[in-house]
């Protein structure tokens, strides 16, 4: 899964942190940012919700679900 933020449009409302804390955090001025060594979203079920939740859709999720998640 390949995860990006749009720091141009990230108004740092921190919905991203809450809803997945172990993907995403926030720098000093309260900016999302990807947490150091979860930049492929580590298998988090909750990285597309984070997405869904960011008020200004600054969070793009592109790539598959984590292969066990996945239909047979």
């Amino acid at each position: 899964m390949h995860i990006e933020i749009d720091k141009d449009v990230c108004i740092g409302a921190g919905q991203c942190a809450l809803t997945a804390p172990g993907v995403f955090t926030q720098d000093d001025d309260g900016f999302s940012m990807l947490v150091p060594g979860r930049e492929d979203g580590a298998g988090d079920p909750t990285v597309r919700e984070a997405a869904r939740a960011c008020p200004v859709g600054a969070i793009t999720v592109t790539g598959t679900e984590p292969a066990d998640a996945k239909a047979d």
